[in-house]
């Protein structure tokens, strides 16, 4: 089985992304042991060194960390760090640019605090 890549960031990435949603979601925790970059590179059907570099990016991260002979696992904090991580950035990309838009059409505070707590029939049938 072919995972489908897409062209919007390196291979590589997206596999350092899989493995972090894992994370997240908590199909990993502290101390599990990961596939190994031969393993993941059979099941993706991807060169083994960009496998490797995506592990390594998590290295890096702090995320996962490698026992020489062993493989690599999952680092303790490391859900905590993503969630962090994830959180900055969806304020960034998602809450900044609303309440800008919010200043500039006169929105205030209490309006747009309404505006998010109000249940719209489309999200509950969802």
């Amino acid at each position: 089985m072919k995972a489908t890549f897409d062209d919007s960031k390196p291979i590589f990435q997206q596999i350092a992304d899989m493995i972090s949603d894992d994370i997240i979601e908590g199909s990993l925790t502290e101390g599990d042991k990961l596939p190994s970059t031969t393993d993941l590179s059979t099941f993706y059907q991807i060169n083994r060194a960009t496998a490797q570099k995506g592990l390594a990016s998590l290295v890096d991260k702090d995320l996962i960390y490698k026992q020489r002979g062993v493989g690599m696992f999952v680092q303790r904090g490391a859900k905590k760090r993503l969630l962090d991580e994830r959180k900055q950035a969806f304020f960034v990309s998602y809450i900044k640019p609303m309440l800008s838009e919010a200043k500039r059409i006169q929105l205030t505070d209490t309006e747009v605090i309404d505006f998010i707590k109000k249940k719209d029939e489309r999200t509950d049938n969802e």
